[in-house]
């Protein structure tokens, strides 16, 4: 059975590539830079823009991982119908779709939400990874020099703002699992239960570090700022404005009941166990 993984070279497909190859699973690695070089896949590039290109890299796929790239909402609305019009035409064996995260599922935006109604509509075996934000945010130069330097955690969350934090890797296990359990369908919740506190975060950061952390809260804009020379001012003043967003929730916490713990079995790494595996 082949697998065909999206963004394979990124944040999020790298890791799933790196798990099924590990298993011996036969992988296509779907990039868009034709000279990628991953490990045990075999790489193909392709283009959002043509459904057609999708459809011939899905054909014959027993799964298909599916996240949308970052962009502006009409580039991501584009890329969803592509996306859906492509997996009507192969009819892959399976699908798994990682929102990846920010929200609840419930308050996605628009290509994220096409995405899911398509695949409702279409009758093919999906599930929906829906985590909330990663624990990788948190290595973001600016942050992470603020722990290990200064011995501040400074975010854009209040104190008190608890979170379901998960990794990537969090990601990568719950769609393997997916693909070996077609009978999971729906929207399956990945991250902490009970969801974690900015001084509980700093904690971890602290015993890992070996020296005291404290966190403090950042403002929006003032976030946005710092990231603008990493990101670009756009896609900074897009964080920007969803941990503003955020911010007028009570807390970004999964539901027990949708739980990747519950469902599949899969207990999200702690902070401590995350920090030791990403050698930081």
């Amino acid at each position: 059975m082949n697998y065909v993984i999206h963004g394979a070279t990124g944040a999020q497909g790298a890791p799933v590539v790196a798990a099924l190859t590990a298993n011996g699973a036969s992988v296509t690695a779907l990039t868009r830079n034709a000279d990628a070089v991953v490990v045990g896949a075999q790489v193909r590039a392709v283009d959002l823009d043509s459904a057609h290109a999708l459809a011939d890299a899905y054909r014959a796929a027993g799964g298909v991982f599916v996240h949308l790239p970052l962009g502006g909402e009409e580039d991501r609305l584009s890329h969803a119908r592509n996306i859906v019009t492509a997996l009507n035409i192969a009819r892959p064996g399976r699908v798994v779709f990682s929102t990846s995260g920010g929200t609840p599922v419930e308050l996605a935006d628009r290509a994220v939400t096409s995405v899911i109604d398509g695949l409702k509509e279409s009758g093919l075996s999906h599930a929906v990874i829906a985590p909330r934000l990663f624990l990788e945010n948190l290595l973001l130069p600016p942050v992470l020099a603020g722990a290990r330097e200064q011995g501040v955690l400074r975010y854009p969350l209040r104190a008190d703002h608890s979170v379901s934090w998960a990794s990537h890797l969090d990601v990568a296990d719950a769609a393997v699992a997916l693909f070996d359990r077609p009978e999971v369908t729906g929207v399956i919740e990945v991250g902490r239960h009970p969801a974690v506190t900015g001084p509980e975060l700093a904690e971890a950061f602290a015993a890992h570090l070996g020296h005291g952390v404290t966190c403090e809260a950042l403002a929006p804009a003032a976030f946005g700022d710092l990231l603008a020379p990493l990101l670009g001012s756009d896609a900074a003043a897009g964080v920007a404005g969803l941990y503003a967003f955020l911010g007028t929730l009570p807390d970004n916490a999964i539901a027990s009941s949708r739980s990747a713990q519950r469902l599949l079995g899969l207990n999200p790494r702690t902070t401590a166990r995350w920090l030791t595996d990403m050698g930081q």
